[in-house]
């Protein structure tokens, strides 16, 4: 398995060609071991990418962020929230096993608010503009950390 540490500049861009972000990565485990990651698409668009290359890497939104799941969006009792809390805003919250998940306030109800927890991106096909600033094979160390894994390091 070609295992690399890249740092990129991106442009990210929806089918459209409309810019969505620009970003300037640094250092990034590429790999392509998880595919059930976000952004495993990238990951294999990135494979073999050499200093100073130019690339445009076309992702499908099932191998970006996956399509949207309407089941992804829930009620929650207003009171548990801050009062503070806007529509269009994200809000953190602690479910019963511990696991944090983020979720977008989409509209408030009596009482109760319906937040949305797919990725802002779901259901989009993306389309990643690179250019390479360093390119070079991953130590061992660094694939038995993986702490850099591309999916979970490029959050646009």
């Amino acid at each position: 398995m070609n295992v690399q540490v890249v740092s990129f500049n991106c442009l990210l861009k929806n089918k459209l060609g409309q810019l969505i972000s620009s970003t300037f990565n640094r250092e990034v485990l590429v790999s392509v071991s998880a595919p059930n990651q976000p952004l495993v698409g990238l990951s294999k668009g990135l494979q073999n990418l050499k200093k100073g290359e130019k690339r445009t890497i076309a992702v499908s939104a099932e191998e970006a962020y996956g399509f949207y799941d309407p089941k992804k969006v829930i009620l929650f009792p207003r009171t548990k929230l801050p009062k503070t809390l806007r529509v269009g805003e994200t809000v953190s919250i602690t479910g019963k096993s511990g696991t944090i998940r983020t979720y977008i306030v989409l509209q408030f109800h009596d009482g109760m608010v319906s937040l949305d927890g797919n990725h802002p991106l779901a259901g989009q096909d993306l389309i990643f503009e690179i250019e390479a600033t360093e390119a070079r094979e991953a130590t061992p160390e660094e694939i038995d950390e993986s702490v850099n894994v591309v999916s979970g390091q490029l959050l646009h």
